[in-house]
């Protein structure tokens, strides 16, 4: 295993530097760049062309794109990781202050499509055929089909604007800094991006349970005698459970990298709404460090995924 794990983290090393090249490819083709949202456009027209040219060799844009990214990779490597051309703040300070939001708001998004979908899964295989297996299976299908956008929007529209039962937006009321003081500002972008992975879930318990269903050793278990509630929670749901685990380890990177949405619709100060701002900005420091550590967690997400997998099935042989 550790032969395997070895040479699963060495391979990712040649997957970053092909994806941050291509990210910084792709930024560097975007229209404008750091200086042209420094400053408004007339404070930006009425510089000469000397002063321009001046303030870009500043920030090292006068340099070819492929210089440009090798300095910005020798810097990384230093452990450099640079400034935001927009607020001069150390981008790895950003992500200190926005990181635990985003982890705040991704756990428990995690947790309610994990539970909610697990339970639904598991109840539409004992119940299948039934109108209800029906009806959360339609229900799942909208759910995928629903942009998170939306959703969202029409949330705020009607549990904040209309019913007022909760907060707009933001994190928390200024003075308010417990997680206690946070769960009503938490509950709806949560529920949102909670609810749009739940059908996933549903699906892949569904699935899952059925096929454990199948097995002899849960005919053999009702041959016994064994309560059928017994057989379905002891010997068929932990059983059905290993691929919702791997999903689930394959969830929490993806979710983290894919709050952007959510963040920027619901004003929730993390890093996703942080690297949305930067993007429109043309902040390239700021956006390569975070587009890298998204990557980065997939690539170890996937690496933990495989390892987990070989635990909790024997069959599977890392070394093959």
């Amino acid at each position: 295993m550790l032969k395997y794990i070895l040479k699963k983290v060495l391979g990712m090393i040649p997957m970053l530097l092909i994806i941050t090249f291509i990210i910084y490819f792709l930024l560097d083709l975007t229209p404008g760049d750091p200086v042209s949202h420094l400053m408004d456009p007339e404070s930006l027209a009425r510089l000469s062309p000397e002063q321009l040219n001046a303030l870009r060799e500043a920030y090292g844009l006068n340099d070819g794109f492929v210089i440009r990214y090798f300095k910005w990779l020798i810097q990384l490597l230093q452990g450099n990781f640079g400034y935001s051309s927009s607020s001069g703040v150390a981008v790895i300070d950003i992500i200190k202050d926005t990181l635990p939001a985003t982890l705040e708001l991704s756990v428990a998004a995690l947790l309610i499509s994990t539970v909610l979908g697990s339970i639904l899964g598991v109840i539409g295989a004992i119940k299948r055929g039934s109108i209800g297996d029906n009806v959360m299976t339609v229900a799942g299908m909208i759910g995928v089909s629903i942009p998170q956008f939306f959703f969202g929007m029409v949330t705020i529209l009607i549990f904040a604007l209309n019913l007022e039962w909760l907060p707009v937006g933001g994190r928390t009321a200024p003075g308010l800094e417990s997680f206690i003081d946070r769960i009503e500002y938490l509950i709806l972008p949560a529920t949102v991006l909670g609810l749009s992975l739940t059908a996933g879930v549903m699906r892949y318990a569904r699935t899952s349970m059925l096929n454990t269903m199948n097995k002899e050793y849960i005919k053999t278990a009702r041959s016994k005698g064994i309560p059928e509630w017994r057989v379905n929670l002891i010997h068929g749901f932990r059983v059905s459970l290993t691929p919702v685990i791997v999903l689930i380890g394959f969830r929490l990177p993806t979710l983290i990298a894919g709050s952007v949405v959510i963040e920027s619709i619901f004003q929730w100060p993390g890093v996703g709404n942080v690297f949305n701002t930067a993007i429109r900005s043309a902040n390239y420091n700021l956006v390569m460090v975070v587009a890298l550590m998204f990557v980065t967690m997939v690539l170890i997400a996937s690496t933990l995924v495989d390892i987990l997998t070989a635990v909790l099935d024997p069959r599977v042989k890392l070394e093959k």
